[in-house]
């Protein structure tokens, strides 16, 4: 989570596939999906990579869409009032949503990890 000066070598590599590997167009109808699901309130992210990292770093977008699987009165997530914006409060937020996906059958495998949206 420390700032990152420009890759080089190996790592400008790894970069680069990474950032081949982006679908832009599965961004956009994973935007679509989320919002039809989970209703406008969650607002849309800002096109790209970088944008869909943000709208779900914080831990609100993907507890909302956790929780619209499941009827009134048994929502698995408490979401908070306010967003977090400490760094540890989003984490929690995020294990959360991961605990309630794991419990909803998701396998642990296809999951990622807390450290992967802050990466």
């Amino acid at each position: 989570m420390a700032n990152k000066g420009p890759a080089y070598g190996m790592s400008r590599d790894v970069q680069s596939k990474i950032e081949k590997k982006y679908d832009d167009e599965l961004e956009d109808r994973l935007v679509e999906w989320i919002v039809a699901q989970c209703g406008a309130a969650v607002g849309r992210p800002e096109r790209g990579r970088l944008g869909f990292q943000v709208w779900l770093k914080n831990g609100i977008v993907l507890s909302r869409l956790v929780n619209s699987l499941y009827p009134d009165g048994s929502k698995p997530i408490k979401i908070p009032d306010t967003p977090p914006t400490m760094v540890f409060k989003q984490m929690e937020q995020i294990a959360q949503f991961l605990k309630a996906a794991e419990d909803y059958g998701v396998i642990k495998t296809d999951m990622f990890q807390t450290v992967d949206l802050f990466e």
